[in-house]
């Protein structure tokens, strides 16, 4: 599913607390997850509580967090925060070790509709922090049709004015739906005839990005985008008049966790600060900042009025199709088709 957008960037840079009241800071935890994913102040006051530094490393996409992972062998890293389907793979090749659950004492705030998923059945090694449905957002008073589907990002009263997330397999995926498949489809030849529909949208497609992709909405530089959870959230609340679409052909869902590397070097701090993101208060300040789905049910009464409606799940979504492992062969076809479709943009 997707990756978290960039927010507020500037906002996370991390500051060392040592000397600025609280404890002093004697241990670092090292974490890793996309850029934009905390609140400062939720980082600092973890740092001032338990006098540990917070040691900020960031990934553009999952595949190149488990590439790095791979090779430090489960090591280098305390805490990852990720999509499902890599936490999936992650643990089946050994880099992620089970929590230690007398050391989550706010474990109990996770709601049980994100949990016992395919990628953690028994939840023995993750914790959700987040869930999404990416979709369609678009401006009425841009665009001449009522858009319904996917199929209708392929209008050519859409030329050059549709703005795309970057993860080849959600979007790959929404081709593989209008054609009455899965996102988990494993048939090269199926993905492969998704690669030819796919090439018919580029003349539409006005940029390529996971980075603040509603920003493009939001000036106005493009009419309809495909967009991730947070970013239609942000649409939303600059431009209002927007529109979200719930596709027809079906959705894909997704939810992020945080797992302990299986050689993290500080796992003990790991655990603490999975603890404290799961406090109700800290939980309600993380969701209003990312913008995704609150799986911390103890979380929703701390929310502000407003992000207890735009961070629920949606009925819509209760039927929305999870995006998981797929053979290296299908991988493999689904790289040569995003890589034929990012070349036909220039």
């Amino acid at each position: 599913m997707k990756k978290v957008t960039a927010l507020l960037t500037a906002g996370l840079v991390i500051m060392t607390l040592a000397g600025c009241g609280g404890k002093k800071n004697t241990e670092t935890l090292n974490l890793f997850t996309w850029d934009g994913m905390f609140p400062q102040e939720v980082l600092s006051g973890f740092e001032k509580e338990y006098g540990i530094s917070i040691n900020f490393s960031n990934f553009d996409y999952d595949e190149d967090m488990l590439a790095k992972l791979e090779t430090a062998k489960g090591g280098d890293y305390d805490l990852v925060i990720a999509d499902d389907y890599i936490i999936e793979i992650a643990i089946a090749e050994g880099l992620v070790q089970k929590l230690d659950k007398s050391k989550l004492t706010n474990l109990a705030n996770v709601d049980p509709v994100f949990q016992g998923h395919f990628y953690d059945k028994t939840d023995e090694y993750t914790v959700p922090y987040g869930a999404g449905i990416p979709l369609i957002v678009y401006d009425p008073a841009a665009v001449d049709i009522e858009i319904t589907s996917y199929e209708d990002l392929w209008s050519p009263v859409l030329k050059n004015n549709v703005a795309l997330i970057g993860n080849y397999r959600v979007v790959d995926g929404i081709v593989l739906k209008m054609m009455g498949k899965s996102f988990n489809e494993n048939d090269p030849a199926v993905i492969e005839e998704a690669g030819k529909k796919l090439l018919e949208l580029a003349p539409n497609v006005r940029l390529i990005s996971d980075n603040n992709t509603q920003d493009y909405l939001i000036s106005g530089e493009a009419a309809a985008g495909f967009l991730y959870t947070s970013q239609v959230t942000m649409a939303l609340a600059a431009k209002s008049d927007l529109k979200v679409v719930y596709p027809k052909e079906g959705l894909g869902f997704g939810i992020m966790a945080g797992f302990i590397p299986s050689q993290a070097p500080n796992a003990d701090a790991a655990h603490k600060f999975l603890d404290y993101i799961l406090r109700p208060e800290i939980a309600a300040q993380c969701f209003e900042y990312i913008g995704y789905v609150c799986t911390n049910k103890a979380a929703v009464p701390y929310l502000s009025e407003e992000a207890k409606q735009s961070l629920s799940l949606p009925e819509e979504a209760k039927s929305g199709e999870f995006i998981m492992d797929i053979s290296a062969e299908a991988n493999e076809a689904h790289e040569r088709i995003w890589t034929e479709f990012k070349a036909a943009l220039d």
